[in-house]
């Protein structure tokens, strides 16, 4: 069983990842909780799809500006500091979500206004949060971590979704973006433990220091420097990628996933006029992906110590879309009846191919956070997984529009067989393009 179930080294070698881990355990949770609710509380307030869509895509723009300018923060200053600061202001942007819930101001712009701050600040705080985890641990131990913090990230996925509609449900849409701002604390409180984690080296761009003086001067003076410095700075670490083929990939299948195949924003309509059961129903759908990934993620032990991983990433991004697929063709058979009661065997098949889908997703992203933390150098890790949040973060903003609008165009069940298929198709288009990426070996990681 120590070689099926998940590997805890990493927990018990380093305190400071371990305090990591549980202090963002928690926050994920209340995120999840909010992400949740909000969409809710856009489809009570519009009874559209395409607006719970429309979700995605507000906080496209700063995911994808902020994401890179984050990661080269992350890159030449101390990476607890930028946590910490990206951090507050998350905060921030959930009290400004629980006080709209207070005042019943009932405005769906001020939600989407929030939720660009929030995914601003997020695109900011990731690059330097996930920067810091290879300080904290060994490499070798990456895959152990990498399925440990899926393990938390894809409880908070079961959780979030299913008590989030709960509580929408028995009390309402302000007591439960509260629960958000208490458990957030905890991430600010274990960001707050760690000890200055520096890059190990210099970047080619020279300018800025780690110190305080250089946050300043990155942050709040020189603008117009400061821009170009990052801006150089964004520019050397896409200047790396664009000559690593196997790190490509792994952003090239994610995205190819999560644009095709990201069902979500089809939940509550699905809940209301195919299943029956409404917003409960809307939160079990959700949560059926992270049962398969949790269940990925407590038995990892059977699949990190894989070599062949680009095989690995490949064959779980079919599956994804397979999965995806396989729920459409679900909801097609039960029809758009509208129902009055809970259609208990469309609801069980479809709880059983997404969480078939969210497991494939688990191993999947294990895999790919693997390569790409291996195979970057230190004092381009910041950029590079601003990059990885971009693609993370903006694949599936991109995906809840795609599915939403094929949802209002053509129904549910047939935007989720279409976006399913097509990513199988594309994922091994792009293997058959970068065949080396099959090739990719643990143990040799090449970039």
């Amino acid at each position: 069983m120590a070689r099926v179930l998940a590997d805890l080294t990493p927990l018990r070698r380093s305190p400071e990842f371990r305090r990591l881990w549980w202090g963002l355990g928690l926050a994920n949770i209340g995120t999840m909780l909010t992400a949740t609710a909000v969409g809710l509380q856009v489809y009570e307030l519009t009874h559209s799809s395409l607006s719970v869509g429309l979700l995605g895509a507000v906080g496209l723009v700063p995911v994808i500006v902020l994401g890179l300018y984050g990661g080269s923060l992350a890159d030449r200053h101390d990476r607890r500091r930028v946590a910490l600061v990206a951090s507050v202001v998350m905060w921030a942007a959930t009290l400004g979500i629980v006080a709209q819930a207070w005042a019943d101001l009932r405005q769906v712009w001020l939600l989407y206004a929030l939720v660009a701050v929030q995914a601003g600040a997020s695109a900011i705080n990731g690059p330097a949060r996930s920067a810091i985890i290879p300080r904290l641990v060994s490499l070798d131990l990456m895959p152990a971590a990498t399925a440990l913090n899926m393990m938390t990230a894809t409880l908070a996925s079961l959780a979030g979704p299913m008590v989030g509609a709960s509580l929408v449900a028995l009390v309402g849409f302000w007591h439960t973006y509260v629960i958000d701002a208490v458990t957030f604390t905890f991430a600010l409180y274990a960001i707050l433990r760690l000890p200055p984690i520096p890059p190990l080296a210099a970047s080619a761009v020279g300018g800025v220091t780690a110190g305080p003086v250089g946050w300043i001067a990155s942050v709040g003076g020189g603008v117009a420097g400061s821009l170009r410095l990052h801006t150089a700075s964004v520019l050397e670490g896409v200047a790396f990628l664009r000559t690593r083929h196997n790190i490509q990939m792994t952003f090239l299948v994610d995205l190819s996933a999560m644009i095709l195949a990201y069902p979500t924003a089809a939940f509550p309509a699905a809940a209301a006029v195919i299943l029956g059961g409404g917003q409960t129903t809307a939160g079990v759908l959700t949560s059926a992906i992270a049962v398969g990934a949790l269940l990925a993620a407590v038995l990892s032990g059977s699949y990190i110590r894989v070599r062949r991983q680009g095989w690995a990433v490949v064959l779980a991004v079919t599956a994804w879309g397979a999965g995806v697929a396989g729920c459409g063709a679900v909801w097609l058979m039960a029809g758009r009846t509208s129902p009055t009661h809970l259609i208990v065997p469309a609801l069980v098949g479809s709880v059983l191919v997404l969480a078939f889908a969210g497991g494939a997703d688990a191993v999947s992203s294990t895999f790919r956070n693997t390569i790409l933390q291996v195979a970057t150098p230190d004092d381009l890790r910041g950029r590079l997984q601003g990059v990885f949040l971009v693609v993370v973060t903006g694949g599936p903003r991109l995906g809840q529009l795609v599915s939403g609008t094929l949802s209002s165009l053509f129904g549910e069940g047939s935007a989720l067989v279409a976006g399913g298929l097509g990513c199988v198709v594309a994922v091994w288009l792009l293997a058959l393009w970068r065949r080396s990426f099959l090739a990719y070996d643990g143990r040799q990681p090449v970039a």
